[in-house]
């Protein structure tokens, strides 16, 4: 993150499938619009038709499902997933592929749409189903903080970002506006940069600040290089921002870098 001066002025609508999983993706309900299944026909797969084995095996994981979601591997919780979106197909093939080439169920999810739709099979709807997976998530966990003081809800506040920023390949960089009860006024997306760095406009995120009404920022940012560490320019920029924040009342009350699941405060490696 360096500074910059600042510029001159379905058929089966209605399905429900319950995924239970640990850490950013937790125990969700989700309601997939299933009006306009995918057509693709997929490697290994049925096409359009059915065997009788393939319906019995979605019988049997849909019961697996309901009774121990944690005893599905990932790609049986894709699977069934997609199997809501691409139905009379057998998704076996396609929700392996998907892990195969990203790595795992959340690197899968937070995927941009581009690049899913890169894979052969993969359609609109299959997309739509696994994004909502991701929004869902995502707005659980900002759930357990959105009315509570951020300085007590510490842990939620790292689980969300950690699910949102983690995957990320470019950098960007966020800065949360608190009121005076250190309360979310407004998360915004302040730069978006190359995959190793981003600009940031010092003055303004203390004018953004002042038109709010904010009385503290935390800044966060990720590293999609995967070290959390803060780099020199981070550091210069974040006491430059907090210098500028204290002439005007304004707290800085950290930075937080993201880099996958891992995550730095300056706060507590004492930069601030």
């Amino acid at each position: 993150m360096v500074p910059r001066p600042h510029p001159a002025q379905d058929n089966n609508a209605g399905n429900r499938v319950s995924l239970q999983q640990t850490g950013p993706l937790c125990h969700l309900v989700v309601l997939l619009p299933l009006s306009a299944p995918d057509k693709a026909v997929i490697p290994g797969s049925m096409g359009d038709s059915e065997t009788p084995d393939h319906v019995g095996h979605r019988a049997r994981l849909r019961s697996r499902l309901l009774e121990d979601a944690d005893g599905l591997a990932d790609y049986e919780l894709v699977e069934y997933l997609l199997a809501l979106a691409i139905p009379r197909r057998d998704t076996k093939p396609l929700a392996k592929a998907l892990l195969r080439e990203f790595g795992s169920l959340a690197q899968l999810v937070s995927a941009d749409p581009e690049s899913l739709r890169r894979v052969d099979g993969l359609g609109d709807t299959g997309i739509a189903a696994l994004k909502i997976v991701q929004a869902s998530s995502l707005r659980l966990l900002k759930g357990e903080f959105r009315d509570k003081p951020l300085l007590s809800s510490w842990d939620a506040l790292l689980d969300w970002l950690r699910a949102d920023m983690g995957p990320i390949d470019v950098e960007r960089v966020r800065i949360l506006y608190l009121n005076s009860r250190n309360m979310l006024i407004r998360d915004e997306l302040a730069s978006e940069g190359s995959i190793d760095q981003s600009a940031i406009y010092v003055r303004e995120v203390i004018r953004r600040a002042l038109e709010l009404g904010a009385s503290a920022i935390i800044i966060v940012h990720n590293h999609p290089s995967g070290s959390p560490e803060p780099s020199r320019q981070d550091i210069a920029v974040t006491r430059e921002i907090a210098e500028a924040g204290t002439r005007l009342g304004i707290v800085l009350h950290d930075h937080i870098i993201v880099a996958g699941s891992d995550y730095r405060s300056f706060r507590a490696l004492g930069l601030l």
